[in-house]
């Protein structure tokens, strides 16, 4: 059954607890929500009307690329994927049709398009003192192998570099680890939970048995409540729903958007967007926080790009940049988007981050907050997987 319903109301309600910004005139918050199946939707074309952007609708199997988009707002017919402002990203719930409409989830505009489109008018955003650095796996846990190295040395080495740039912006800088030993997750999450006013940032690089020639930078925050991650290609929705949210859910999505549009606008990689996830190291942090993940180390190419220090100097500078656009999202000033980055950097372009710091255990802060115990390597003689590591920790309520 289709049935809908014509609504004029602060836009705020359009969601229980998922707040949007009031618009600027009374026409454009007259949302029209269609139920389809007991589920509320908005026509694409509402939206577009409410946040004054021309959107576009591709057909299914069509593959939407930065050089085509023709609109700010660009929706696959049957699927999550989405291109808003030049950057890909995926929705929660596939695009639908419906009576000759268009139609995407209640919640996708409130949890995705929203904090994507205006991250500055995301309540509390912006407001970071200290970066928590988060250097993945590190000891027994190589991560992932490549020809030319492990993971964990190039995830370090990247935090190691990105740590004097931030500190330069006067931002406060914690590393999870300094050293190649190994921290549990939920330990990670601990450090960041305890630091006044922080954002929580994961580096990590990529790896797939399925296509040896993947390649590409993607980013994940937390999945919302009662949606499915990026990964699932099918959930039945009485699971979805038990699964937990989080109240930083919205500044994390914009601590993305933040980020990602530097990354692929001053490093000319694939795009493979802004996703969802329920990683440890996102389930239990309770501040912004994102998992980066740059590149393959499995495609021949990228993973000798990753090698090479001064593209992790550029990778460095790239998300340092990005996190400074976060925190300007407190003083509602809009980020800069991929296509400005690309048109900036034309004049002048990014200088790669040369300062490496020096390897040291972790410090005294650390060991105060967590006790030494927590950094002791497990007795474990083989190598977990990268899936297995990020997501083993347990659920907490």
């Amino acid at each position: 059954m289709i049935g809908t319903v014509r609504c004029c109301f602060n836009v705020a309600l359009l969601t229980t607890g998922i707040a949007l910004a009031q618009p600027k005139t009374s026409a454009a918050g007259d949302w029209q929500i269609i139920k389809v199946s007991g589920q509320d939707y908005l026509s694409v074309e509402n939206i577009s009307r409410f946040y004054g952007l021309p959107a576009g609708v591709v057909d299914a199997g069509e593959k939407i690329r930065f050089e085509t988009i023709k609109n700010p707002l660009e929706f696959v017919s049957g699927s999550r994927e989405t291109m808003v402002n030049g950057a890909r990203s995926w929705l929660c719930f596939p695009l639908i049709e419906q009576g000759g409409k268009y139609l995407v989830s209640r919640t996708d505009v409130a949890k995705t398009i929203e904090p994507l489109v205006r991250p500055h008018r995301v309540p509390n955003v912006g407001k970071v003192q200290t970066v928590v650095l988060d250097p993945g796996h590190g000891g027994y846990d190589k991560g992932q192998v490549s020809r030319y190295g492990y993971e964990k040395d190039f995830a370090l080495d990247v935090a190691r570099k990105l740590r004097p740039l931030l500190q330069a912006k006067g931002l406060r800088v914690i590393m999870t680890r300094e050293g190649d030993y190994f921290v549990p997750l939920e330990v990670r999450a601990q450090i960041a939970n305890a630091a006044h006013n922080s954002i929580f940032v994961s580096i990590h690089f990529n790896a797939t048995n399925d296509d040896p020639n993947a390649t590409g930078f993607e980013i994940f925050s937390f999945t919302p409540r009662g949606a499915p991650s990026t990964s699932d290609s099918a959930v039945a929705s009485s699971s979805v729903n038990k699964q937990p949210g989080s109240e930083v859910d919205a500044q994390s999505m914009a601590l993305s958007t933040c980020i990602y549009h530097s990354l692929l606008g001053h490093i000319p990689e694939y795009d493979r967007g802004i996703k969802r996830a329920r990683f440890a190291v996102l389930r239990l942090t309770k501040v912004p926080a994102v998992l980066i993940e740059g590149g393959f180390l499995t495609e021949r190419g990228e993973c000798k790009l990753i090698s090479n220090k001064d593209w992790r100097g550029k990778l460095a500078a790239a998300i340092g940049v990005g996190i400074e656009n976060y925190r300007a999202l407190g003083k509602k000033q809009p980020p800069m988007l991929v296509a400005d980055y690309r048109k900036q950097i034309k004049s002048a372009p990014i200088e790669p981050a040369i300062q490496d710091g020096n390897l040291k255990e972790a410090d005294s802060s650390l060991l105060d907050l967590v006790g030494r115990s927590a950094f002791l390597a497990p007795q474990h003689a083989s190598t977990p997987s990268q899936r297995s590591s990020l997501e083993s920790a347990p659920i907490v309520p």
